[in-house]
């Protein structure tokens, strides 16, 4: 540890400009003495015995870069922060870690999580107050950010009791997070409640959960489309299809470039926060597909090959993974890259204007402060294809204009998890659309990943920068990737994307299995020590590592027979079953692989890839929703595992031949498309 002296001369400085996340990188400058979460810099935080304050946020968070310019940049607020406290900062997408078990912290003191996230700790990491965004004076009810770094410094100082008193309360409650009560597993009869429950909060008129704000929760959605497809309730399909007509025709999606804003501030999902997430778009095209493939929307379609064109021309690296997102801001405003007045958009189109402003809600005195967002939502329905056409080209002239504004931020960073959300969307979307060019970017994302963000041991690391891959893998990395992986391994063939998943699935099981409780933990055994080892099942705009393992686990159980498999998700849904009970909403990614592993279909396709008889069987499967079926190529002279329902099953007559099989029952082999179609259709 280094002395008094040497810590004094290591702390008198912002030390942000040695990291490669751009979040970090936009603080280096500021008068605060930052430094990233290290061991050395709690070791520092002990040599001084100074609280930490610990800051965390991203790089497109709207609020984070308010709080910045009003306190971070001033020199008075800076000088309070380095005279009293250590100064962390954390992107919380590179330490998702770090990030979650401080907002676990800060809503057991009964306020809101969000960013950006502002904690105070002891020099050992523990919690003992804090909140989110602060004014740097007092205002909108809330105090002042000056205030309350005097109030804490001096609470620290003069009242240690109080300090002890919060950081029990607060670990005890943590703990509490961490029990694993025994419950009755999780019944069908559990799953129908909760699908009505949540049927009950759908907002009829516009989709949705609630009012505003509105987040799409794709997992949500995909969720209650299940449930449609297993009861026949027509009002469960009505709360999808209303939800995406709304998302895809509203301000929240950007009609000229492609991609889906984060979330909506109104019920109409008109007015968006308007920074563009990897993830969020990923889960929207991956649910967007599954749906299309039953009701064939043109809409949906489109709205598909517009966020998977913008992500790859405008979210791709160098590389060939995917940036994290786009900044809401450009030139310190909130939304401006996006939005029009009536003078702009005439001055583009000339003659064509006003029939594009009719479409488009582009009103003279705007829809939004005085300008107008882009949106079609007084019409769930496009128009005639000469017309599509026609506003197509005026789109493109807009665009064209658009890129000569200031642009928002990109976070270049790529992320694991997220990549593996983005990879295995292209590649279902890619099978469905028939795209091979989509499947060549997924794979080379894929290959990226598994060359370049993997130690020589074959672990996985979560986050990529300035040409450097850093930081264990959360447990979320494995099961996004595996997923990944079999997205792939189905839609190629190629036998190296299911052995990687196998062999990712393996450390998971090493490394992050809870042998005593069952589940996952977030962070590997010999991951860098925090104060507690958080365990998710609960989704948050991210599907939850223990939901998306649940699923993982099935398909790998319904593709292989290998029973193992079958018994981890068992024990992880079982891990769950108690907090399933007792919060009911919020688990839909869980309850999806439970469904996956209980009732999944198990297609056997027996044929030559490229031939047409081949062919033909997929198109049928491709175009059939099937929420949770797996399904296997094999090449004529192979078979199925032994342990497969269809092992031992044949070619008839030399030709492609299917086999549909639910538990340890296959149909009659099929050999005519419209056949395969019409005993999927009796399965669904």
């Amino acid at each position: 540890m280094a002395s008094d002296g040497e810590t004094a001369v290591t702390q008198d400085r912002n030390r942000l400009g040695e990291e490669t996340s751009p979040y970090l990188l936009q603080h280096k400058d500021n008068p605060v003495h930052w430094r990233a979460w290290s061991a050395e810099t709690l070791a520092l935080a002990k040599a001084q015995g100074k609280p930490i304050l610990l800051s965390s946020g991203y790089a497109a968070c709207h609020w984070c870069h308010v709080m910045a310019a009003e306190s971070f940049e001033s020199e008075a607020i800076a000088a309070l922060m380095n005279e009293n406290f250590v100064n962390v900062k954390v992107d919380r997408e590179e330490r998702p870690d770090i990030d979650h078990l401080y907002q676990q912290a800060l809503q057991l003191t009964g306020r809101r999580g969000g960013w950006p996230l502002t904690m105070f700790l002891t020099p050992d990491g523990e919690p003992f107050w804090g909140g989110t965004y602060f004014p740097p004076e007092p205002r909108y009810g809330m105090p002042g950010f000056a205030d309350i770094l005097k109030a804490i410094s001096e609470l620290w100082r003069e009242k240690p009791e109080v300090v002890t008193r919060n950081v029990t309360a607060i670990g005890d409650g943590l703990n509490r997070l961490a029990e694993a009560a025994p419950a009755e597993p999780i019944s069908p009869d559990l799953v129908e409640t909760i699908a009505e429950k949540l049927d009950g909060y759908i907002d009829r008129a516009n989709g949705g959960v609630g009012g505003a704000p509105k987040f799409p929760q794709a997992a949500s959605l995909e969720f209650l489309w299940r449930a449609w497809k297993r009861t026949g309730r027509a009002s469960y399909r009505e709360a999808v299809l209303t939800t995406l007509d709304h998302i895809c025709q509203g301000g929240i999606y950007d009609h000229l470039a492609g991609g889906f804003a984060r979330y909506s501030t109104d019920e109409r999902w008109l007015v968006p926060h308007f920074e563009k997430m990897l993830y969020d778009n990923a889960q929207l095209v991956d649910l967007l597909t599954l749906v299309w493939q039953d009701e064939k929307k043109p809409l949906y379609a489109a709205r598909i090959e517009e966020t998977i064109d913008w992500a790859l021309r405008e979210m791709r690296l160098a590389e060939g993974v995917f940036a994290s997102s786009l900044d809401a801001d450009s030139e310190h405003e909130e939304g401006k890259f996006y939005v029009w007045t009536a003078a702009e958009a005439d001055a583009v189109l000339g003659a064509r204007a006003a029939a594009f402003r009719a479409v488009y809600d582009i009103e003279d005195s705007g829809n939004w402060e005085g300008k107008s967002i882009p949106n079609r939502l007084h019409s769930m329905e496009l128009l005639s294809t000469e017309e599509e056409a026609a506003l197509a080209l005026d789109r493109a002239k807009l665009l064209a204009a658009r890129a000569a504004r200031v642009r928002p931020g990109r976070d270049d960073k790529a992320l694991a998890d997220w990549n593996g959300l983005m990879i295995a969307a292209i590649a279902s979307a890619a099978q469905v659309f028939e795209r091979r060019d989509w499947l060549e970017a997924a794979t080379a994302a894929f290959d990226f990943i598994a060359a370049k963000m993997t130690s020589a041991d074959g672990r996985l690391l979560h986050s990529y920068g300035a040409g450097r891959a850093k930081h264990m893998a959360v447990l979320d990395d494995y099961a996004d990737l595996t997923r990944a992986a079999l997205a792939l391994h189905e839609a190629t063939g190629e036998a190296r994307f299911l052995e990687r998943g196998r062999d990712w699935i393996e450390i998971v099981e090493t490394h992050y299995r809870d042998a005593s409780a069952g589940g996952y933990f977030f962070t590997a055994d010999d991951a860098e020590a925090l104060i507690r080892r958080s365990k998710i099942a609960e989704d948050a705009p991210l599907p939850s590592g223990n939901g998306t393992m649940a699923h993982v686990l099935a398909q790998l159980y319904h593709l292989t027979g290998d029973d193992r498999y079958r018994v981890r998700a068992d024990a992880t849904l079982a891990a769950f079953a108690s907090a399933v009970r007792r919060g009911m909403l919020g688990y839909s990614t869980l309850l999806n692989g439970a469904e996956s592993l209980r009732d999944g279909l198990q297609i056997v396709v027996i044929g030559a890839r490229e031939a047409s008889d081949t062919a033909a069987l997929l198109r049928v499967v491709h175009g059939a929703s099937l929420p949770g079926r797996t399904l296997a190529i094999v090449a004529p002279g192979a078979e199925p595992p032994p342990a497969h329902p269809a092992a031992g099953k044949t070619q008839i007559n030399g030709g492609a031949t299917a086999y549909v099989c639910r538990g340890a029952t296959c149909s009659l082999p099929i050999v005519e498309a419209a056949e395969l179609e019409k005993t999927l259709r009796a399965r669904r």
